[in-house]
């Protein structure tokens, strides 16, 4: 996906992947009990929701009945991030074997409550700087599986919202602080800006009771566009963002999955799906006595970008044919 513009970032990323067999052993001979810990879908769901269908599928290609091979216990803060430690402790209490943990919040708090049940991340930023593991290929705890790299992407989505906006000069950034990895990944905004010929305007956040003071800052601001570095703060505050944006008629970036359904412009970020079902090799291995300490932790081989065409009409750009031929989807 998007293989021209990001040969790079690809590039590094399929060295991790290699460092850990695909060879499976199969189920161990009993349940295995799986914790998943979310921030933010509500229910357990692989008919509606495509990570979840995705990590069953790749258990069952991997020989897992569930039910039989491997049973689930779904905790979900449902947007209220305050309750995952309570969750995350009620699922150790509960003797899950495993935990697997979405996203940035929950493979942290799940670090802090437990240091011997092995989690296994799907899609976490930076999980060495933000001290989940020591290393991608012996992360030395009971911390490893599927991470992302915040500040390469980051960057990149600036680059892209500036080839979409003709003049684009200044940016604001809305960023929940209260996350270690976005705040690296707002940091390598800030590193990429100059070279581009950009000024970020820094719309910092740390709880959900911000955002209109967050929103009249930007409105002050007059800046040719937003990206939005999200992060887990409450279930409504995403379409209060995408409901300020299309308001604003304000060209605007949002890392994937999150804003072009409700009106944004653009999303750029890795894929999520593979992820959950490469998780199931984690599991697999792990269920089977490997040390999560010794797992190498992979990187993302795929990305995803949108592009919202009815967005950009009711803003009045138009976006190059360049930009549209990289999008892996587009929205008329």
């Amino acid at each position: 996906m998007m293989k021209r513009a990001l040969a790079r970032l690809t590039g590094a990323f399929a060295a991790v992947t290699l460092l850990m067999p695909v060879a499976a052993a199969g189920p161990p001979g009993h349940p295995v009990r799986v914790g998943i810990l979310e921030g933010i879908a509500p229910t357990f769901d692989p008919d509606r929701n495509p990570g979840h269908r995705a990590l069953v599928e790749g258990l069952k290609e991997l020989g897992y009945a569930p039910g039989r091979d491997i049973v689930f216990k779904y905790k979900s803060a449902a947007g209220d991030p305050e309750v995952l430690p309570r969750l995350a402790e009620e699922l150790v209490a509960s003797g899950v074997d495993i935990l697997v943990t979405p996203r940035s919040r929950p493979p942290l708090v799940a670090a802090q409550v437990t240091k011997t049940v092995p989690i296994v991340m799907v899609g976490t930023p930076d999980p060495i700087d933000t001290g989940l593991a020591k290393s991608l290929a012996r992360p030395g705890g009971n911390v490893t599986g599927l991470s992302s790299n915040s500040g390469e992407t980051s960057a990149k989505r600036m680059q892209l919202l500036q080839e979409a906006v003709p003049g684009l000069s200044r940016v604001a950034v809305l960023w929940n602080a209260s996350v270690k990895s976005i705040a690296i990944g707002f940091e390598n905004i800030e590193q990429a800006s100059p070279k581009l010929g950009v000024t970020v305007q820094s719309v910092r956040l740390t709880s959900s009771d911000e955002f209109d003071k967050a929103f009249a800052a930007i409105e002050n601001g007059h800046p040719d566009g937003l990206i939005v570095l999200f992060g887990p703060l409450r279930g409504d505050d995403l379409p209060r963002i995408v409901d300020f944006v299309v308001r604003q008629r304000l060209p605007s970036m949002f890392e994937q999955g999150q804003g072009v359904r409700g009106g944004g412009l653009m999303e750029f970020g890795p894929n999520l799906e593979p992820m959950f079902r490469r998780a199931a090799v984690y599991i697999d291995k792990i269920a089977n006595g490997a040390d999560p300490a010794t797992l190498p932790i992979e990187e993302p081989t795929g990305f995803e970008f949108a592009i919202n065409l009815k967005a950009a009409k009711s803003i009045g750009i138009d976006i190059p044919q360049s930009l549209l031929l990289r999008a892996d989807r587009v929205i008329e």
